[in-house]
């Protein structure tokens, strides 16, 4: 198992082996927790503590440290502590995979401590098939941005799991749109809307609200991590106001998981216990490099140590592209969608988008 402590490893029990490996040290980091945080849940866990309760817990600590600055006057340590505080609860609610209350309370305590930054993260919602979308925009200093990058997760990391990506865009000068679309937190667990043959269609909404946002201008790109590569590729190939697309760690044929957990967050997704349901949506998402075709830059991620998406299952992006304009980056030991390179993955993907959307070169040291 992943602890963090090569010292600390012991046999777990199986669920909680599981959790390790599908929440290890180097995706909680990655995904905002505070790397002590991080290494405090690994321990708690592995000695027996339910991993939504020693989640919460550590938030609950972040809280108050976050309301404790707050009355003494230090906004930038509440700020820290807020985002410690939603990266816990961002983990807190990935324990349960259906959509059960536990998972909806949790993750609506997230979304409360994530508000909390305001106003350096912006709420913002759009309506889509009778529900609402909704993410989280982030702005650089300047308060406007020549380009934004639209960025979503997969099945179980959205939204605001993706902060630190958005601080890689915000101080290259982009702006940063991190979405929740459909199947995914607060526009599955509170409006339901799920993924289904027309989820484009969703994703779509996002650059809708870009193109309507008069201090956002420019270009827009896409990034689509884990499963939701998939869907960014799928925007690509059929939206043309997409400027550029990144795609990191997604399968082009999705199929029901070998992994436990993902085959029930991929049902949760579609909003289904219907296995043959689940089946049809992902035979209808399939990406056939000859049917859909990437007409803008493409910038491909990999891993080599990724056991959810091989090479193989990523190459038909490539196919679909301008090979002029296809860019493939494979990191031989990286882990699912990079978490153990997200600096230097979050400054490359930066850098790309900032020389792809502006024209511009990041400025040198």
């Amino acid at each position: 198992m992943t602890t963090g402590d090569p010292g600390a490893e012991a046999v777990l029990p199986v669920l909680v082996a599981a959790q390790h490996r599908a929440m290890p040290f180097t995706r909680l980091t990655d995904c905002g927790m505070d790397p002590a945080d991080a290494r405090r849940l690994l321990a708690d866990t592995t000695a027996g503590i339910p991993w939504q309760d020693a989640a919460t817990m550590i938030a609950d600590v972040q809280l108050e440290r976050a309301r404790v600055s707050e009355a003494a006057g230090h906004r930038t340590t509440a700020r820290q502590a807020y985002r410690f505080a939603s990266g816990a609860l961002m983990f807190a609610q990935m324990a349960y995979q259906s959509d059960t209350a536990e998972k909806r309370d949790l993750y609506a305590r997230h979304t409360t401590a994530t508000a909390a930054l305001a106003p350096g993260v912006e709420r913002v919602e759009i309506t889509h098939r009778g529900g609402v979308l909704g993410g989280w925009l982030c702005l650089p200093p300047t308060g406007a941005a020549p380009a934004t990058v639209i960025v979503w997760g997969g099945l179980s990391g959205w939204g605001a799991a993706y902060l630190p990506v958005a601080d890689a865009y915000t101080a290259r000068g982009l702006a940063c749109l991190l979405a929740e679309g459909p199947g995914q937190g607060e526009s599955r667990l509170r409006h339901g809307l799920y993924v289904d043959e027309r989820v484009t269609e969703g994703f779509a909404r996002f650059v809708d609200l870009v193109e309507a946002d008069p201090r956002l201008g420019g270009a827009i790109g896409v990034q689509g991590i884990s499963f939701g590569g998939l869907f960014a590729a799928h925007l690509a190939a059929a939206d043309p106001r997409v400027g550029a697309v990144v795609v990191n760690g997604a399968p082009a044929a999705p199929t029901v998981p070998e992994f436990r957990t993902a085959r029930e967050q991929m049902a949760a997704v579609v909003g289904t216990d219907d296995p043959d349901r689940v089946t049809e949506v992902m035979d209808a998402l399939r990406f056939d490099p000859d049917k859909h075709r990437i007409t803008c830059p493409l910038l491909l991620l990999h891993g080599g140590q990724d056991p959810l998406a091989r090479y193989e299952d990523q190459e038909p992006f490539l196919r679909a592209a301008d090979p002029a304009a296809a860019t493939v980056r494979i990191w031989p030991d990286g882990e699912h969608t990079l978490y153990n390179h997200a600096a230097e993955r979050d400054a490359l993907t930066g850098d790309w988008f900032t020389d792809h959307l502006t024209g511009q070169s990041t400025p040198k040291g």
